[in-house]
Parts: C-alpha cells; structure tokens; sequence
C-alpha cells in the first residue's frame, strides 16, 4: 500500500490552500441543495452527500490527533481505522452539524498547521498498513483526500 493513496488527487500542489479552501467549497455545493439532494445517494451502498461530509469531519478529528501525535511522540505509530465501520452510523448525523463540526476542526488543525517548521514536516509517523511516513505525508493526505470527496460531491450534486 502507498504512503498517499490520495497523492493522485493533489498532483503535487500545495496542500494548506487546498485544505484551507475545503469548507468553503462545500458550502458552494451543498448550500442550493435540498435535503433531499443531499441525502440521495447515488448508488447503493455509495455514500450521500451528507454521509461524505459527516465521513471528512471524522477524518478531521483523526488527521488532528495524528498531526499533534506526530509533534508529541517520537516516531509514533497511528492506529488505522475502518471507514466503512464508522460510516454504518452517519445516519445519526445531519449535515449542518457535520459542516460545522469539519469546520470547526479544520480551522483549528489549518491555525496548528501555522506552527510547524521545516524540522516538523520531516518528523516520521508510521502507519501499519502504510509504513513509514512524515507528518507532511499527512498533511499531504489531507488535501488529497478532500479533492477525492470535493469531485465525488460535485458529481452527486450534477446528478440531483
């Protein structure tokens, strides 16, 4: 397994504006939907809109521990997750609180993000599925992983 699955989806741009601009776009495409377009899923066992966005708000929180753990440990090693687990209960989240809860956890992960020097980005980090990686590989996958669900938002809402 990469390091970066969503490394595709950056293609080599800057993560901070990419990762900095993510809330925003979610509200140009979710905000004219109807909550009926926003919970149409568009194919079985595919997820909704609000199912994507509760999933990045999850993903948020993880990528904020994994980011502190990184600065707080040496050389730690983070526990992977099952996404497909942790989204069996997205039906208990609407999708004003997931916006704000990514919001929120995005902001303050973009403000600890101001703080890490050069010396920070290179500190190791390693996934047991991924292998070793730093905590910029990170920050790297954050981006990544929004473009991912950005364009698949887009194509639900295109579809609705």
């Amino acid at each position: 397994m990469e390091l970066n699955p969503y490394a595709v989806y950056l293609g080599g741009q800057d993560p901070i504006p990419v990762i900095t601009r993510t809330a925003e776009l979610l509200h140009m495409l979710i905000d004219p939907l109807s909550p009926a377009q926003i919970d149409r899923a568009p194919a079985p066992g595919k997820w909704s809109i609000r199912e994507i966005v509760a999933h990045l708000a999850d993903c948020e929180l993880v990528f904020a521990f994994r980011l502190r753990q990184a600065l707080a440990e040496d050389h730690p090693v983070i526990q992977p997750f099952d996404q497909t687990i942790w989204g069996e209960r997205y039906a208990a989240y609407d999708i004003v609180s997931s916006l704000r809860m990514f919001e929120a956890s995005r902001n303050w992960n973009v403000k600890f993000l101001t703080t890490v020097t050069d010396a920070d980005r290179h500190r190791p980090i390693t996934h047991p599925e991924r292998g070793t990686m730093t905590l910029w590989t990170i920050v790297e996958t954050m981006g990544g992983h929004d473009i991912n669900h950005i364009q698949q938002i887009e194509k639900i809402a295109a579809s609705v």
